[in-house]
């Protein structure tokens, strides 16, 4: 078990949407190359009711081998996590389950935010953009599913109280545990399900959840994430690009000039993180979409909190300008970035874009969320998987 895969979902503070089904049988449209995926924050492709700053993609699902497909819209784009996540509200098909110990394999996900989503482990075709279909294991959240751990308590039921119809978690991982979880059973992520009953489980590499681009048979190494900048007083919404593949294709070619970041890999002390220096401390981030703030320790006076009902929330009286400098768990490379934050009380609060934040929770840690992604191209390489910035898990802007 590595700690890159207890993300944070951020969005949950915020969340007031009603989130619509799935779609037609056909693939949707990918304008750009079919490694193209339309990015949506708070726009088409997300809910009518779409809370702030969430990246929404389509993702079609399919019964493996088969034309049998559903196109489910309102999917979370989340580089915290690993693999898809789908309530089982949004999706008709029959996948089949994987089985455990004679009985089905669940999974238990916990977030940093205190969110955790329950259910079987089903097999299914992913397909991304124009991408050919691959099959994985897919998280199938049901809260019905036999008997929850007590991890699981007070997880998420349907996508109205999430927010979502499904989370596709992309980050630098290729499962969603490892090997921590092929080798003991007592992992907190695998329960082998038989009935109402279930007791934690070894789970085989080939029956974890799975980031599905690392199947991919071209564009398999990574991701980038392209999103435009957002102005001083925020959008309505925006639009961009998750591309599939780092350095595979003309469209993924990773310019001069960036920086990369070699991540410490899984069984390390700091899997997956950077190293953050701000305020005169160094501390762990990360870079997640699937949080829809920055947040960390206020650097300064001006970074107060906001009344309530946002106490989570930062509320300066004015835009407020943060630097720091991020680094390798090693030291080097090191590079100097800066962000801005705004109000988001006066930003509207409830649906837009634009760049916020708030005290981090929990262990002290910098959470670059989506604000971090406004008007940068971010990088991120699979573990194990070469490219034109090294061989992952890699994270570069």
């Amino acid at each position: 078990m590595t700690s890159s895969d207890l993300r944070r979902l951020a969005l949950s503070l915020l969340v007031a949407a009603a989130c619509g089904g799935g779609g037609s049988s056909s693939k949707p449209p990918a304008p750009g190359g079919p490694n193209v995926v339309p990015i949506s924050v708070t726009g088409t492709g997300c809910s009518a009711s779409a809370y702030f700053n969430e990246p929404c993609v389509s993702v079609t699902v399919c019964v493996p081998g088969t034309s049998q497909c559903q196109v489910v819209n309102d999917v979370l784009l989340d580089t915290g996590s690993t693999g898809l996540r789908v309530f089982k509200q949004a999706l008709s098909l029959p996948l089949a389950q994987v089985a455990a110990g004679g009985g089905t394999l669940g999974e238990c996900i916990a977030y940093l935010d205190g969110a955790s989503q329950w259910g079987p482990v089903v097999s299914a075709d992913v397909v991304l953009g124009g991408e050919p279909a691959v099959t994985v294991p897919v998280h199938l959240v049901d809260a019905t599913f036999a008997t929850a751990p007590s991890a699981c308590t007070g997880s998420q039921t349907d996508p109205t109280s999430a927010g979502y119809n499904a989370i596709l978690g992309l980050n630098e991982w290729d499962l969603d545990c490892g090997e921590g979880c092929v080798t003991s059973a007592t992992n907190g992520y695998y329960f082998a399900c038989t009935g109402s009953s279930c007791a934690p489980s070894v789970a085989p590499a080939t029956s974890q959840v799975r980031n599905p681009v690392a199947a991919l048979p071209l564009d398999g190494n990574g991701i980038v994430v392209r999103l435009p900048a957002v102005p001083r007083g925020g959008a309505p919404s925006i639009s961009g690009e998750l591309v599939l593949g780092v350095g595979t294709r003309t469209n993924n070619a990773a310019p001069a000039g960036l920086t990369a970041f070699p991540l410490d890999p899984p069984g390390t002390t700091t899997p997956g993180e950077l190293q953050t220096t701000i305020a005169g401390s160094t501390i762990p981030s990360f870079l997640d979409t699937g949080s829809n703030g920055i947040f960390f320790p206020a650097t300064t006076a001006a970074l107060t909190t906001c009344p309530s009902p946002d106490t989570s929330w930062f509320c300066p009286a004015s835009p407020v300008t943060v630097s720091a400098t991020n680094a390798s768990t090693t030291g080097s490379p090191s590079a100097a970035v800066s962000f801005e934050i705004e109000s988001i009380q006066a930003l509207g609060r409830s649906s837009g874009v634009g760049n916020v934040g708030g005290p981090s929770v929990g262990p002290s840690s910098v959470d670059f969320g989506l604000p971090f992604f406004f008007g940068r191209d971010v990088y991120v390489v699979v573990e194990g998987r070469k490219s034109t910035l090294g061989t992952g898990p890699v994270v570069a802007y």
